[in-house]
């Protein structure tokens, strides 16, 4: 079996350098100024597998609420029950391991910000969470007519248009406008590196923690406490990013937020699905082979 990583990261234009997708199949697209405030990234990935190999591909968690429409034939390893196609994914505090095999992979993601999923999807943040939705249970027939004009287009570029002005119309329509204090409150802990606690964010809004609760809920499909636990996480990649070599922990963790040395380890397993160390020699040696 072939494993590799995939990370983005906020400010990442398509991936970030951890990733051991082949940076060839990869391909980012202008989300435009106006879907700039609900739309972080749209993605095309195109990649074909050949030969009896599985690939395994792990994806970390940005905590976004993710559209992801196939456009082509593909096929995951594993039994019918956990093939899944064209679905919206919930925010999520753990890793999704993809599994691959025989395919052909086109396919279009598009990452929403925090608290644009109601308003692009029609149903609050929290009936998505940990979950794959079908978009055509989400947007009826609409989505199926979108998906067949997309894949008779001409080329990628014309697809994306068609599909920019599809979320586009849906924004127009939406009876379910994005609360703005939801994507505030989120870049907060996020710019604070989760060192804000949840309390002190909701004093800055001039509200009460538990309507801070309530609006995450909502809005960003998780809880403060979850978002913040993502952003000290991603904190400590970018710091990651710039170490040539394994980094001392403990002071890692101290200057991080966490805990101590432990507390570190663990989030990292609960979030990513690997140790510290292991994060670090799967990336270098993946990197190595792609």
């Amino acid at each position: 079996m072939i494993e590799r990583l995939f990370l983005r990261l906020d400010g990442d234009p398509s991936h970030g350098p951890e990733t051991t997708v082949p940076a060839d199949t990869l391909r980012a697209f202008q989300v435009g100024k106006q879907l700039g405030a609900h739309v972080s990234q749209i993605l095309l990935y195109r990649e074909t597998f050949v030969g009896d190999a599985e690939v395994a591909e792990r994806v970390l968690p940005d905590g976004a609420v993710r559209l992801v429409i196939h456009l082509g034939d593909s096929t995951l390893a594993g039994p019918a029950s956990e093939r899944q196609g064209s679905v919206a994914l919930g925010a999520a505090t753990a890793p999704v391991l993809l599994r691959w095999r025989r395919s052909s992979m086109h396919s279009v993601s598009v990452a929403l910000r925090p608290g644009a999923a109601s308003a692009l999807l029609g149903v609050p943040a929290w009936e998505l969470q940990g979950r794959a939705v079908p978009l055509d249970a989400l947007w009826g027939g609409a989505f199926a007519e979108l998906r067949e004009r997309m894949a008779g287009q001409r080329d990628d570029q014309a697809r994306i248009a068609l599909l920019r002005a599809a979320l586009e119309q849906r924004l127009v329509r939406s009876t379910r406008p994005a609360n703005p204090c939801a994507a505030q409150a989120a870049m907060l802990m996020a710019e604070s590196a989760g060192r804000l606690r949840p309390r002190d964010v909701a004093q800055a809004f001039g509200m009460g923690e538990r309507r801070l609760q309530q609006i995450f809920r909502a809005e960003v499909g998780m809880s403060p406490k979850a978002w913040s636990r993502l952003a000290r996480l991603h904190a400590c990649l970018r710091v990651l990013r710039g170490a040539p070599v394994a980094p001392p922990w403990a002071a890692l963790a101290a200057d991080g937020g966490f805990y101590d040395q432990a507390h570190l380890a663990n989030e990292f397993r609960a979030l990513c699905g690997l140790s510290p160390n292991e994060f670090l020699q799967r990336g270098a040696s993946l990197s190595s082979k792609t």
